[in-house]
């Protein structure tokens, strides 16, 4: 594995300090609060270190608080159900005495069933394109700590960025993305780092047809719930194109819908967020 991708195994790593409870740790970063994607992975993690069979399959979760990156946060397990097929797990993260993240996941035994799915668009190879540290490099000086920061996650967007030129664009967006590095052949850790990359881009799917960033003081964005669906085995440290858009924007609220496909062609993940999209000046008193 290289560097950085050690640091997100790591990261994944968590600490079992009690029967059903863990303990993950963030990164020393200067961030406000916890990446989604963070909390996400970790507490899959959590739920899948309580089962002993089956792969993830879905999972459903709500972003209560926003969470404080300075402090460790507690995952409490819930073995809801363990039958034949399928498990069933409930995590509550919790920081300060307060639940900050709520994740319903399954997992199911390996079957054999009926199959379809959607074709793969058609689009350039990821080899082809540059990556986004290459992409963003000249705007080094005004994106801060974010080169020092590891990149554990290899992104190579196919056509513009949606969130560097303002917005009128529309709501599709597509890239390739993968783990920087080999990963050990563990099916739990490879659905985590998929759950943690794939909070990386929805959002901004939502945001490309509007002229509003991050760095509008009058903007407040942030994720609201996250749904997964694993359809197929994968591999998250070999490239997956990310298909994503967004099919509505109203009341303050948008919705953005992804989807992962192995270069193979095959449908590996479904993926859909609701975030809060909002002007400050109209927010409720």
């Amino acid at each position: 594995m290289s560097t950085d991708l050690d640091f997100l195994v790591d990261l994944l790593d968590l600490e079992s300090i009690e029967v059903n409870i863990f303990r993950g740790v963030s990164p020393n970063e200067d961030r406000q609060r916890v990446f989604g994607g963070q909390v996400a992975a970790q507490s899959l993690m959590a739920a899948g270190r309580t089962v002993e069979e089956g792969r993830p399959h879905s999972l459903h979760a709500y972003f209560l608080r926003p969470g404080d990156p300075g402090v460790p946060i507690l995952y409490e397990v819930d073995r809801i159900r363990d039958g034949r097929s399928f498990t069933t797990r409930r995590v509550v993260a919790i920081q300060h005495g307060r639940a900050i993240f709520h994740l319903s996941a399954s997992f199911h035994a390996d079957e054999v069933g009926l199959s379809h799915q959607f074709p793969m668009p058609d689009v350039p190879e990821p080899e082809s394109l540059p990556t986004m540290v290459e992409r963003l490099a000249p705007y080094r000086e005004h994106l801060g700590d974010w080169f020092d920061r590891p990149h554990p996650i290899d992104q190579r967007h196919i056509g513009g960025l949606p969130f560097v030129h303002g917005g009128g664009k529309e709501p599709i967006q597509r890239l390739w993305i993968r783990a920087e590095g080999s990963l050990p052949d563990d099916p739990l850790l490879h659905a985590c780092v998929a759950a943690y990359a794939s909070d990386m881009s929805l959002f901004d799917t939502m945001l490309a047809p509007h002229d509003v960033s991050w760095e509008d003081p009058d903007f407040m964005g942030a994720s609201l719930d996250h749904c997964m669906w694993f359809h197929r085995p994968f591999r998250a440290d070999e490239w997956l194109l990310y298909d994503m858009d967004s099919p509505s924007a109203f009341g303050a609220r948008g919705l953005a819908r992804g989807f992962l496909f192995a270069r193979s062609g095959d449908l590996a993940v479904s993926l859909v967020q609701e975030g809060l999209m909002r002007k400050r000046a109209t927010g409720p008193e």
